[in-house]
């Protein structure tokens, strides 16, 4: 073999193995940032999961046969979710409903964000258990089972306390002004009515005309 021919081999040799470094260095970067990106431990999307627990449920004992209320606080400790409905084994539908500047307004949802709450108190938002089956007396206790756009189902037990009560104001019989003038409303507009139980539509616009 000539010095020529010699020295052309090695060339192309040094080519070759320089391209084969150049590739596998690239494709270590490539595998080093898919590392970074991997999920795949014992941890891994558990931040992005909502995590939620009910406290403080109560349904003040109503003093109409055919509505209650209810309130409670939902706590999440991940990522954002949606209240989208509730039942209950003793209403025939249970609404979700908003309070702002003492006008209700029934809602599709409720947003129950990251790592925060969803609070449903009396002048505020809260549920509304309607075509009641019986009455609920204090001490009962009424099944209910919260729905989520992500989560699955809760299902709590919630007690039924005195008319007046509210969560560290349980003696003050004034606090619970805004939820009695809604249940005044209401039992009127059901007394109104030609059917046992008034339509929702009804009660909506009989305390919407209140507002005003």
């Amino acid at each position: 073999m000539s010095r020529g021919t010699a020295v052309g081999t090695a060339v192309r040799t040094a080519v070759r193995r320089r391209a084969l470094v150049g590739g596998a260095m690239a494709l270590a970067a490539v595998l080093t940032l898919a590392g970074c990106g991997d999920d795949s431990g014992p941890d891994a999307g558990t931040a992005k999961k909502p995590r939620l627990a009910v406290g403080g449920a109560y349904i003040p004992e109503p003093t109409m046969d055919g509505m209650a209320a209810g309130f409670f606080t939902l706590t999440n400790k991940g990522g954002a979710d949606r209240l989208t409905s509730v039942t209950s084994d003793i209403a025939g539908t249970v609404t979700l409903h908003s309070t702002e500047d003492g006008a209700m307004k029934e809602q599709k949802s409720f947003a129950v964000p990251a790592d925060g709450e969803l609070v449903l108190a009396s002048g505020g938002n809260h549920l509304m258990l309607e075509k009641l089956e019986h009455k609920p007396k204090r001490g009962e206790k009424v099944a209910m089972t919260l729905r989520f756009q992500k989560s699955d189902p809760i299902t709590i037990e919630v007690p039924v306390k005195e008319a007046t009560y509210r969560p560290g104001q349980q003696h003050d019989s004034g606090s619970n002004a805004s939820h009695d003038t809604h249940m005044s409303h209401a039992s009127q507009t059901s007394r109104t009515s030609r059917t046992p139980h008034a339509s929702h539509a009804t009660h909506m616009s009989h305390t919407s005309d209140t507002t005003h």
